[in-house]
């Protein structure tokens, strides 16, 4: 492998926001990874059973409030009165589960919002909605998914949005998804690019091969600055991190 310089800027993704310093996926966490520096913030999304688009990584609230509730049962107003932050931290008593709304206004003008799907297609027409009013440009969205199917509809009715198919690789070797494998699905679902954990045994080859094919490489969840810097010079055109100000310091010391 030739050895590529860093990008002079790399490109930052808050995952679920600066979550190593605040409660994941809540309006406090992303505050603080936009003043932490970040390029763009990540948060996960559900629709919830009157409709709304809430953020939140787990199919329940157990985790994050000690109470359980099916995300996809439950209403806003029944997830709305959980507390979602004294679990991280008692400072953080009284913090909700916010809207789509709620996070998109967080976002400056000049930073993105990576927004990954955490249910089915289902979701698409009102995220879609959400999106519009938000006021955020086309360029500051990117659509993410484990889901293949969310990528497919969400290129069908919205061409505009970047999209990324996010996967894990199995603990086999060769790589599995191969690089044929996961062509083939980028190009079945029409996605913009492949995003995928760090994981040590990617090469660049791996990763040419998307790239020569047309298609973007991202990665996450990446906080050791040695892993972050290994994968930029592979070819990564982001990496998510649950430390944007930390990482983006020890960057710059190369």
């Amino acid at each position: 492998m030739i050895a590529t310089p860093l990008p002079a800027e790399p490109f930052l993704v808050a995952h679920r926001g600066a979550s190593h310093d605040a409660p994941e996926n809540t309006l406090p966490a992303f505050e603080l990874a936009w003043e932490q520096g970040a390029d763009a913030i990540e948060g996960d999304f559900h629709l919830t059973s009157d409709g709304r688009v809430v953020c939140i990584h787990d199919f329940d609230t157990q985790r994050v409030s000690g109470t359980k509730r099916i995300v996809k049962s439950s209403t806003l107003e029944e997830l709305r009165a959980l507390d979602a932050g004294e679990w991280f931290h008692p400072k953080w008593k009284g913090v909700r589960i916010p809207t789509f709304q709620e996070v998109a206004a967080t976002v400056p003008a000049g930073k993105n919002l990576y927004i990954e799907v955490k249910c089915g297609p289902e979701i698409v027409p009102e995220l879609l909605r959400k999106i519009q009013a938000s006021g955020l440009q086309d360029s500051q969205i990117a659509m993410i998914s484990f889901n293949a199917p969310v990528i497919r509809e969400m290129k069908e009715q919205a061409p505009q949005f970047k999209a990324l198919w996010l996967t894990s690789f199995e603990k086999v070797s060769p790589l599995k998804p191969s690089e044929d494998e996961v062509l083939a699905t980028l190009r079945e679902i029409k996605a913009d690019g492949f995003s995928s954990r760090a994981d040590a045994r990617l090469t660049s080859e791996y990763i040419n091969t998307l790239s020569d094919a047309g298609f973007e490489y991202h990665c996450w969840t990446v906080d050791a600055p040695e892993v972050a810097r290994k994968f930029l010079r592979l070819g990564a055109l982001s990496v998510t991190t649950n430390r944007p100000a930390f990482l983006r310091e020890a960057l710059k010391r190369n």
